[in-house]
């Protein structure tokens, strides 16, 4: 560079340019952080490009440096054993909207069972077993929804629909 073009005035583009090198330099562990710093610092402060220039005089050219091999391509996926298929099925297979759902109607009729259990331990008789209350209306309304979305979710066509010969 002459001394001609070391005294034309930087732009706010080049003195991002040079930052954004500088960054690069970091990101691949030519630089520390300190360094980046102070010359990011510098960099922004920059009023020609002689005081760009030696911010990155001393880190190769990203032209010039050998090409890095492009990232292999991932593997691809193994084919899922069927005994993996029928995994899915049950409270793993559910949305996970609904298994919370379930982990909550869990948690609320185990602390129920344990406060009817305690009552009942502490009167020394058997009380009236109200926590099937708690249980028993939001269990099935829980279970009528859990199995629409397994009828929906599953690929069949609607028991309505015939579907044209040849047609799976």
């Amino acid at each position: 560079m002459d001394d001609r073009q070391r005294m034309m005035r930087a732009s706010d583009a080049d003195r991002q340019e040079v930052v954004d090198r500088l960054r690069a330099a970091l990101d691949e562990g030519r630089l520390k952080m300190d360094e980046y710093l102070d010359r990011m610092g510098v960099a922004s402060e920059a009023v020609t490009y002689g005081d760009l220039v030696p911010l990155y005089a001393d880190l190769p050219d990203s032209t010039s440096v050998a090409r890095r091999e492009p990232p292999a391509a991932p593997p691809a996926p193994l084919p899922v054993p069927p005994s993996a298929a029928v995994a899915r099925h049950g409270f793993a297979g559910l949305p996970t909207p609904l298994k919370v759902l379930w982990t909550i109607w869990g948690a609320i009729v185990a602390v129920n069972v344990v406060v009817w259990v305690l009552a009942s331990a502490t009167t020394a008789h058997l009380i009236y077993p109200w926590p099937v209350w708690v249980a028993g209306p939001w269990g099935a309304i829980l279970l009528a929804v859990t199995f629409g979305v397994a009828h929906i979710r599953r690929d069949d066509p609607p028991h309505g629909k015939h579907l044209p010969p040849g047609q799976p």
